[in-house]
């Protein structure tokens, strides 16, 4: 079973790209973030002509996060809310529509679209603590529940030095603060594993290229959109990569899709090793 993130920052001016990457690669499922895009909006019809459906939650013109199988997608839940009902902080939260789950062969897959926080002084920062705190309790009651978990999506945190072009500029900085990455490791615990980096111990991968700055022609990105495995899913996985070649298309995206290989189911009824 493939799965893959992409943040498609718009998913109707990048429509034809993605169904494009779809039909040239296949994957069971594809999480999308920042679709920018309206529920009644949304281009189901393109995505079913190749044969795949959604579980959309979106949000005119900001956020916005989709599930794309051509698999089933089952137990669809949307926001922090399914789980943690009665958080008056997790409705809060779940005004900016940035949390979708579904199970797919028995795995929940939970997308994400982490925010931003745009600067260390800005009052998007404590709000991005605020959310990633809401994850944690978030992903406690779905421990409770059993699903082996796939989370997945754009982080907007670049966890170790390794993942940013220049760490004695950067490290400190938005996207790469203390408290940022505490909260992210608190989070995922003994329990989530980083599967890119079991395969790419290396620096130089990037996911994320700002459009300012030359950043692509530079190959000065980040690497802040993650896939992240329980230890079931772990041991099933066979490979992880990001699709680079992406953000070189005409009027791309900013991120590039990163994408899982899982032999899985473990019976051996799904696909494995497939190459990439």
């Amino acid at each position: 079973m493939r799965i893959a993130s992409w943040n498609v920052n718009s998913v109707r001016t990048r429509l034809d790209q993605v169904l494009t990457w779809l039909q040239q690669e296949q994957p069971e499922l594809l999480c999308l973030q920042e679709t920018k895009v309206a529920d009644e909006l949304f281009p189901h019809a393109a995505f079913e002509q190749i044969g795949y459906r959604c579980a959309i939650s979106g949000q005119k013109a900001y956020n916005g996060v989709a599930l794309v199988g051509r698999v089933p997608l089952d137990d669809v839940q949307i926001g922090f809310e399914a789980l943690l009902p009665g958080d008056a902080e997790a409705a809060a939260l779940g005004e900016q529509k940035r949390v979708i789950s579904a199970l797919v062969d028995g795995v929940r897959v939970l997308n994400l679209y982490v925010p931003n926080g745009s600067g260390l002084s800005s009052e998007k920062y404590p709000y991005k603590l605020a959310w990633l705190a809401c994850l944690r309790r978030y992903l406690a009651q779905q421990e409770r529940q059993g699903d082996p978990l796939c989370m997945l999506g754009d982080f907007n945190i670049g966890p170790e030095d390794r993942d940013l072009p220049d760490p004695a500029r950067d490290t400190g900085g938005i996207m790469a603060s203390p408290p940022e990455r505490e909260a992210l490791r608190a989070l995922l615990g003994d329990r989530l594993t980083d599967v890119f980096r079991v395969f790419e111990p290396e620096r130089g991968h990037w996911s994320w290229w700002d459009y300012r700055s030359g950043a692509w022609e530079r190959d000065q990105g980040w690497r802040i959109d993650h896939i992240y495995l329980c230890e079931q899913l772990l041991g099933c996985a066979t490979g992880c990569v990001i699709h680079k070649h992406t953000r070189a298309n005409p009027q791309p995206s900013d991120h590039a899709p990163v994408v899982v290989n899982l032999a899985w189911p473990p019976d051996g009824d799904g696909d494995e090793g497939e190459d990439f």
